[in-house]
């Protein structure tokens, strides 16, 4: 649970350096290109995206450790992160409610702790496997007709089809026997893993790029949680501690709840307050 955490605090802490990184950038000509490149010049940039590799490598060390529910439910809780970092490097304030909902996910993760037992003794079938490959392809395609869509849906529907692309990365990661060259190659989960989180990155920047934040943020957060929890229930037989069923579904609800409620700092605000 504390690479998890380590996770969540990464990716948050990574989202606000990234966001004061492009606000500095923004102030020149030229199109994206031209923005990115001022922005790799700055040091809050580059901090962010040493920060997510870190986070990534995090992710992947506690999934081969805690079920998967309780890494969905913590990498959420990277919301909380990011609101609390913005409210002091960006000076966003926050209500008591939003307050209150960062209060709400540590106590959902602590719930969490206390009934998650070890990871599922089973290992994922080669049909798993290929299904995990065929929802990253379904994902990618969705990415790709993506930006032409139109309409108050839009940002909800690509922010879920975001939140099935890590979700499939968090699957994958289980379903990664060997490290091996060969194996990895023969491995469709391999395949899946890549396919699924670039795609993720590709509809979650196009649901942020016109749509509503929030609202796309709700949908990531809503599909990276509950496929990936069921997927490690049901097929790779993760499991709570004994009598602690019920404290486990409380947690994991009440996290990703808590997380909802500060769906608006999947991306910072464009302007101070």
């Amino acid at each position: 649970m504390v690479c998890a955490l380590g996770a969540a605090v990464c990716f948050g802490t990574a989202t606000v350096l990234q966001a004061v990184a492009a606000r500095a950038a923004s102030e020149g000509g030229g199109g994206e290109a031209a923005l990115l490149l001022r922005a790799l010049r700055q040091w809050r940039y580059l901090a962010g995206l040493a920060l997510d590799g870190l986070g990534f490598l995090l992710q992947i060390a506690a999934l081969r450790s805690i079920p998967i529910y309780a890494v969905a439910a913590a990498l959420a809780s990277s919301l909380a992160v990011t609101g609390v970092v913005a409210a002091r490097l960006l000076q966003v304030r926050l209500s008591r409610t939003e307050w209150g909902a960062v209060g709400v996910v540590c106590a959902g993760l602590a719930m969490l702790g206390l009934a998650s037992g070890g990871e599922g003794d089973r290992e994922g079938s080669m049909a798993l496997k290929w299904t995990m490959l065929a929802i990253a392809v379904a994902v990618l395609g969705l990415g790709l007709v993506g930006g032409r869509w139109s309409g108050r849906g839009r940002a909800l529907v690509l922010g879920l089809g975001a939140g099935f692309g890590f979700g499939v990365v968090e699957v994958s990661v289980r379903l990664i026997d060997s490290l091996a060259p060969s194996d990895l190659l023969a491995n469709p989960a391999t395949y899946a893993l890549l396919i699924g989180g670039g795609a993720a990155f590709l509809l979650l920047t196009s649901a942020l790029q016109r749509g509503s934040v929030t609202t796309a943020t709700a949908g990531m957060v809503i599909g990276e949680t509950i496929g990936p929890a069921a997927v490690g229930v049901i097929w790779l037989g993760d499991r709570t501690r004994e009598g602690l069923e019920w404290l486990a579904v409380l947690g994991f609800a009440v996290a990703v709840a808590g997380a909802l409620a500060l769906a608006r700092f999947g991306e910072a605000p464009a302007e101070e307050t």
